[in-house]
């Protein structure tokens, strides 16, 4: 029995030959026809060969002669005698050799070779092929029996109706073999034409090339296959393995392709990654500047209606708009730092944006997009505030200008009138009496001009929209009251020249006009008053105005007992006209007022009273509600500020934990992103509540130091922060595993770098003592290239990044220029210079394409139309290039 040490686990299976052989004679003759043939196959070198396998070994004379063959090495020298010991002697010799290669044979003794033990020889003979034509097939470090399996079907994995899955059955047609042939000499069959079901046809095509052309001797019969059920494995295998050997040149152009296929692979995909950062910073850059003119635009709006609409423009800017861009922006710099850790990871130059896309110019346009956003707010609310106020202004001026124009409406036709010509003396005076009244209360209404004035001036200031339409009233106004005045003086003169001739005044009507005037003044200065708008924003503001209304009340005694005092003369002057019988109607030349209109006001100014405490009532009730409102988002904004910084803290520790793995942190941040975007709903209620503010035209609160702008702007870093955290410690393990470097140097080089970090700001020595640390031996040359290679900008700071690149490139093996060169050589035959053709047999029809596209042709001489250079496509792949 034969049985082999571990250097032979691939075929452990076959452990029951000697039972199995027993079961099946066939494949003892299949083997012995094989074994046979490929003894002769190397015989032959040495001019001899054998016609029975166990018999014309038994001297061991040929046995030796065959080793030495496949070995190239020599074996001592044989006995010539006939006895069989001499026999024994050399196939002993025999045996030691195959021994000394490293192979344990179990039961196999020379004198069963000696007495032409059939069994013990094939056994002897499949020893000897799989040492020597079996053993060193290795295909992606399988074993030799998988190794050799792997490679048939990867190169007859194209071809229609073959599906090598063993070396027995998966044969019996001959498709398997006539595959093998055409992938690698397609010029000696034409596989289209081949028939799987005329297997003998089949066979012996494959056999009669391989033997004629390729130099392989026929060493199965294609009727011993087709009518075995169960080809022999070993010598199917045999067989197949001389087919290995035969195109293991080929073998070597595929390896060469797939190293060709990886570097161009990796090349194509950092290009679509290029390709789509340029994408997303041109829309995030476009976007930019289509939205900064509107945030930097300040032209007020004539209303507040227009402005509010601004308002919630603004809004939904803020909730709809500028959070898509938010997470955009975040995006390209994650997409940006995986790009520039896979260039450094495959060797690549670092990827430069094209101009004004560079991540730091996509940061400074968004910032000037927040500045422009802050400052937008800002002359918002202002403007807002600034209208508000103009239409209180507005709103004051007319009703005081409605309200003069009423007083002042005939006065100027009564002051033309020249009714004195033609008056009684007791006219006259009554005529005196009332222009007197009249002057008395033209000066009472001076005050109320200058405050119609004043407030037109104010409008001016504060550009009202409409001050066009309040200029030219107020001029009107203006002008009718110098002319008021100017008649008045006239009139005045007119009476007083008249009064010398007049004597009897009815001094009751005088005293009644001068006293009821002023009192009918006051009477609609406080009507004017009660009915006055009023704006107010705290509830101090409301007390001081109701403080102010209590002592109006207070004074309303002092106010009755004039009106019973005005009416007491009026009461005096019917009752003297009764005394005296006068006949006369009894009207009072002197005043347009009379009592039942003083009587009127009266009750209007009384009526007015409790409507005002109403108001103020009101007013006090809505500042209450304000202060509600001040106190529920300032009782949100007091939690959810510590909250989010509590949460940057955590980032910040756990960025900086060296205790666990690189997946434990990812852990901790996937977590921390969890609870993050869980509490994303009180964020929103926050921004409810201060809509609701807002909306109240409520602007300060002195409850809280929180405004809606502090939260938003810490919500935004807090969710940049755990992204680039996260993309972080995803670059690091990427680093890692690409790098091959294991979870304890990581802790290293981060436990390393914190010392480093703490301390390198004072002298490079100590980042040389932490180099020291790691094992390095430095002199000045060697210490100031790493510095180059840490900080190329000799800026002092190295990031740990810098510092994992250096550690992973000293330790790390990747891809070189020189091993893409040597790789397309070997698909060019050693040529300097690679044809299209030989592009597209040894590639895939993707990475063909590519290269015939950028490789440029070869310029040397000698060379055929249409030849490229490899050499210099292979240099720019790790050079400065458009690649």
């Amino acid at each position: 029995r034969v049985t082999f040490d571990q250097t032979y686990e691939y075929m452990n299976q076959e452990d029951e030959w000697d039972r199995d052989m027993l079961l099946d004679p066939a494949w003892e003759q299949q083997q012995r026809k094989t074994f046979t043939a490929w003894c002769n196959s190397h015989l032959r070198k040495a001019g001899t060969q054998i016609e029975n396998i166990e018999e014309d070994l038994r001297n061991g004379l040929k046995l030796m002669l065959l080793l030495e063959v496949i070995s190239g090495e020599r074996l001592p020298k044989p006995d010539r005698g006939k006895m069989r010991f001499h026999k024994i002697a050399n196939v002993n010799k025999a045996l030691e050799f195959i021994t000394s290669k490293g192979v344990k044979l179990v039961s196999i003794g020379a004198e069963e070779i000696v007495d032409g033990n059939v069994k013990m020889t094939l056994g002897m003979i499949w020893t000897i092929i799989l040492r020597f034509a079996i053993q060193d097939i290795s295909v992606e470090e399988t074993s030799a029996k998988e190794g050799l399996l792997l490679w048939c079907q990867r190169k007859t994995a194209p071809y229609r109706n073959v599906n090598v899955q063993n070396f027995h059955i998966s044969w019996k047609d001959g498709l398997a073999f006539c595959a093998l042939i055409h992938r690698h000499r397609p010029d000696l069959l034409d596989y289209s034409k081949l028939n799987k079901d005329d297997p003998l046809g089949n066979l012996n095509l494959a056999f009669d090339i391989a033997e004629k052309h390729l130099d392989i001797p026929k060493m199965l019969d294609a009727e011993d296959i087709i009518n075995t059920p169960k080809p022999d494995e070993r010598a199917i295998m045999t067989y197949v393995s001389c087919f290995y050997h035969c195109f293991a040149g080929a073998e070597q152009a595929e390896t060469a392709a797939n190293r060709i296929c990886k570097v161009l692979g990796v090349n194509q995909e950092n290009e679509k990654m290029m390709e789509e950062y340029e994408r997303l910073a041109s829309e995030l850059l476009e976007w930019i500047r289509r939205t900064t003119p509107w945030l930097e635009n300040r032209t007020p709006e004539k209303t507040m209606a227009e402005m509010q609409r601004k308002l919630e423009d603004f809004r939904d800017y803020r909730r709809q708009h500028k959070p898509p861009k938010v997470q955009e922006k975040c995006q390209l710099e994650i997409n940006f730092n995986t790009l520039q850790t896979k260039l450094r990871i495959s060797n690549r130059p670092a990827f430069m944006p094209s101009e004004g896309k560079m991540v730091s110019d996509v940061a400074s346009a968004w910032q000037g997009l927040e500045q422009a956003e802050k400052g937008f707010e800002e002359w918002l609310l202002t403007e807002i505030r600034r209208l508000e106020r103009l239409d209180h202004l507005a709103e004051k001026f007319r009703q005081k200008a409605t309200n003069h124009e009423t007083w002042a409406s005939g006065k100027e036709l009564i002051l033309s009138q020249k009714d004195y010509e033609s008056a009684t003396l007791t006219e006259i005076r009554a005529l005196l009496r009332k222009h007197e009244a009249f002057e008395s209360d033209l000066a009472a209404h001076q005050d109320r001009v200058e405050q119609i004035a004043a407030i037109a001036q104010e409008l001016n200031e504060l550009d009202y929209h409409d001050v066009a339409a309040v200029n030219e009233r107020c001029q009107s106004i203006c002008d009718l009251w110098d002319k008021l005045g100017t008649l008045t003086q006239k009139r005045r003169e007119s009476l007083e020249r008249t009064d010398k001739l007049l004597e009897t005044i009815d001094q009751l009507f005088v005293e009644f006009a001068k006293r009821s005037a002023p009192f009918n003044n006051w009477m609609e200065g406080a009507m004017e008053d009660l009915q006055d708008m009023f704006i107010v924003h705290t509830i101090e503001e409301v007390q001081s105005l109701m403080a102010a209304h209590e002592q109006f009340k207070a004074t309303l005694p002092e106010a009755d007992a004039e009106r019973q005092a005005i009416l007491g003369i009026h009461n005096e002057v019917l009752k003297i006209s009764q005394s005296y019988g006068i006949k006369a109607n009894i009207i009072n030349p002197y005043s347009t007022l009379s009592t039942e209109e003083l009587l009127n006001k009266w009750e209007k100014v009384k009526k007015l009273v409790p409507q005002r405490d109403g108001a103020l009532q009101e007013e006090m009730a809505s500042q209450h509600a304000h202060e509600r409102l001040r106190r529920q988002f300032a009782a949100q904004a007091n939690l959810i500020g510590p909250w989010i910084q509590t949460r940057m803290e955590e980032i910040g520790h756990c960025s900086l934990e060296i205790g666990g793995t690189l997946e434990d942190q990812m852990t901790q941040l996937k977590q921390c992103e969890h609870v993050i975007v869980a509490y994303k709903p009180n964020i929103d209620k926050l921004e409810g509540d201060h809509q609701l503010i807002q909306e109240s035209l409520v602007f300060d609160n002195k409850h809280t130091n929180y405004t809606m702008e502090h939260i938003r702007v810490g919500w935004e870093l807090l969710l940049t922060t755990i992204a680039r955290t996260i993309n972080e410690i995803e670059t690091q393990i990427l680093t890692r595993d690409a790098k091959g470097i294991s979870q304890q140097q990581m802790k290293e080089f981060r436990s390393s770098f914190n010392h480093f970090d703490r301390v390198l700001t004072h002298s490079t020595d100590d980042f040389r003592a932490c180099l020291i640390s790691m094992g390095y031996d430095l002199g000045e040359v060697e210490f100031a290239r790493i510095m180059i290679l840490v900080d190329p900008n000799g800026t002092g700071n190295v990031s740990f990044q810098s510092f994992i690149d250096f550690m992973t490139r000293e330790t790390a093996d990747t891809d070189t220029a020189d091993q893409v060169v040597a790789s397309f050589r070997i698909l060019a035959t050693d040529k300097p210079y690679i044809l299209v053709e030989e592009l597209r047999r040894e590639l895939p029809p993707e990475q063909a394409e590519y290269c015939i596209m950028r490789m440029p042709p070869y310029s040397g001489h000698g060379a055929p139309p249409g030849a490229l250079d490899y050499t210099a496509f292979s240099t720019a792949l790790y050079g400065e290039s458009d690649l």
